[in-house]
């Protein structure tokens, strides 16, 4: 009996030997997917891998254009583009989303929650697609697996963090359920896009702020402008995410279809892996390089608070 991850790796081959041999599959329809993603355009990491390998896989029958947030405008938009039309796909967070609904939040990631490879079994495995699918049905979406930050540090501080009052009234950048912790608090947590966090920091506008970690955080350059370096708490794996309109997705034939959902698949893992080992070796040059940014932990409070807070959101919505 054949592994089910073996069985979706011959599929994926299946289809890449019918595109070469099979003239229907050659000369047929070409058809075009607009996507729009979170990130500015170039952003390492949560790169086009998936553009490029369902193209490559389609023998040319699936093009996907992307737009970044410098095209768009719109970086938390994404969602309501592609539940509009406007993009047939989107690249983005699910936790975003929780102001439109607060389910979505599980997709991304929970403080103390999964990590990656356990992220990854429960969609694939332990019945995570089929909760996704619930919750986005309902607003004519499919969301899928959309690559992994790995655990992520708490963020950068202006100042230390001794106590649970040096919390109270401090600007931070953070999203998702974290944010709603640090409230409790008495911390101001928004979301502001990636492409404006370092100036929101260097003139002040935030006292704080958690973006991902070693392989993306130190090409930002927030240890210029902060010295406190916070481990993580709230993100122990950080699933990004592709969306597509159902419409878009009804129109493609089951063959499309399906590479489309292997592309995403592959290329999300390979955000994942990639993401590690850029973490691996900014880690490193942090140490040597850097000496003066200094590696903090969160006081226990913090930790307990989102004890306190899930309680209360499970009592409300059991």
């Amino acid at each position: 009996m054949k592994h089910p991850f073996f069985k979706t790796k011959l599929v994926a081959i299946a289809l890449c030997a019918a595109a070469l041999i099979n003239p229907a599959y050659s000369a047929g329809k070409v058809y075009r997917l607009k996507l729009a993603e979170t990130w500015p355009t170039n952003f390492p990491i949560f790169g086009d891998a998936t553009k490029n390998m369902a193209e490559k896989m389609s023998n040319g029958r699936l093009k996907i254009s992307i737009d970044s947030k410098n095209k768009h405008k719109s970086p938390f938009g994404i969602f309501d583009m592609v539940r509009g039309g406007q993009y047939d796909m989107g690249h983005s967070a699910s936790y975003y989303w929780k102001g439109k609904d607060a389910n979505t939040l599980f997709f991304t990631t929970m403080p103390f929650g999964m990590t990656a490879p356990e992220q990854y079994g429960w969609f694939y495995y332990g019945g995570g697609m089929e909760l996704m699918e619930k919750v986005y049905d309902k607003h004519g979406l499919l969301s899928f697996p959309g690559g992994n930050t790995g655990n992520q540090m708490g963020g950068w501080f202006q100042k230390e963090i001794n106590s649970v009052s040096d919390l109270k009234g401090l600007k931070m950048r953070i999203p998702g359920f974290a944010g709603e912790v640090l409230a409790k608090l008495g911390a101001k947590p928004t979301n502001i896009p990636p492409g404006e966090l370092y100036t929101a920091l260097e003139r002040r506008t935030i006292d704080a702020l958690e973006w991902v970690g070693p392989s993306l955080d130190l090409r930002m350059g927030f240890h210029k402008v902060t010295p406190y370096y916070y481990t993580g708490w709230h993100e122990p794996a950080t699933e990004l995410q592709f969306m597509i309109n159902q419409k878009s997705w009804k129109k493609l034939p089951k063959d499309l279809q399906e590479i489309l959902r292997v592309a995403k698949r592959t290329a999300a893992y390979d955000m994942y892996i990639q993401s590690y080992h850029a973490s691996g070796e900014n880690w490193a040059t942090m140490k040597s390089e850097f000496p003066n940014i200094k590696v903090k932990t969160f006081p226990k409070p913090v930790r307990e608070a989102n004890a306190s807070l899930l309680a209360e959101k499970a009592a409300k919505d059991p």
